[in-house]
């Protein structure tokens, strides 16, 4: 098996946010990959999940809309919003579907 060369550029990971939630601390990282920010959640420290939380941002003033949003989620749900269990915490309400 060969590897696949790239010609992209990568960046240097760049804290944007730090918060706190029942998981612990965490932070928010942007790093710029082929000219596009990725931005994931992970924990500081060794413990925890880390979550890709945007892979391909393609400018400033969205990422910051993005990590504003993201942050008041945290807060309000006392958790990392990319958690996959908040999506089934709330009872499935009745849809056209359902008929």
């Amino acid at each position: 098996m060969t590897a696949t060369p790239t010609n992209g550029r990568t960046g240097n990971p760049k804290i944007l946010a730090r918060y706190e939630c029942s998981d612990g601390s965490r932070q928010l990282i942007g790093q710029r990959i082929n000219g596009r920010i990725a931005l994931s959640d992970v924990p500081i420290g060794d413990e925890g999940k880390v979550y890709l939380v945007e892979r391909h941002v393609p400018c400033s003033d969205e990422l910051d809309g993005i990590v504003a949003d993201y942050l008041h989620l945290a807060a309000e749900l006392g958790r990392p919003p990319m958690a996959e269990d908040w999506i089934l915490s709330e009872p499935c309400a009745s849809t056209e579907l359902d008929d």
